[in-house]
C-alpha cells in the first residue's frame, strides 16, 4: 500500500528550515519504522506543458508500507508522535491518501 500526502507549507514557514528538518529528521525517523518500506519527499517544480502556472501543492511525501494496520500502530507510538511533532507546524493541510496499485 502507498500513502501519498500532497501538502503546502504554513503562510510564514521558513522553507530552509523545512527541508533541513525534512531530510535529517522526518526521513529518517519515518523511514525506520517497521511498517515502512520506503518513504520520500518530493518537492514540486512546476507543471508539465505550463511553466507559468504554479503546482497546486509544492510538497509530496510518499510511504509505501507493509499494511495499514501495522502503519497505524507505529505512529501511534508516543516518541514517533514526538518526533513527528514538527510537521504539524510546517504543513498547512496534508491530505493523506490512501492507494493501491492497479
Amino acid at each position: 500500500m502507498r500513502i501519498i500526502v500532497p501538502f503546502n507549507l504554513k503562510p510564514g514557514t521558513d522553507i530552509a528550515e523545512y527541508e533541513e528538518w525534512a531530510k535529517t529528521k522526518d526521513v529518517p525517523t519515518a523511514s525506520a519504522l517497521p511498517s515502512v518500506n520506503s518513504f520520500t519527499i518530493h518537492k514540486a517544480t512546476g507543471l508539465f506543458g505550463d511553466p507559468d502556472t504554479p503546482p497546486p501543492y509544492r510538497y509530496f511525501e510518499v510511504l509505501d508500507i507493509t499494511n495499514l494496520d501495522d502503519f497505524v500502530a507505529d505512529v501511534s507510538d508516543p516518541e514517533f508522535q514526538a518526533k513527528a511533532a514538527p510537521f504539524q507546524d510546517y504543513a498547512d493541510g496534508p491530505q493523506f491518501i490512501l492507494t493501491e496499485d492497479l
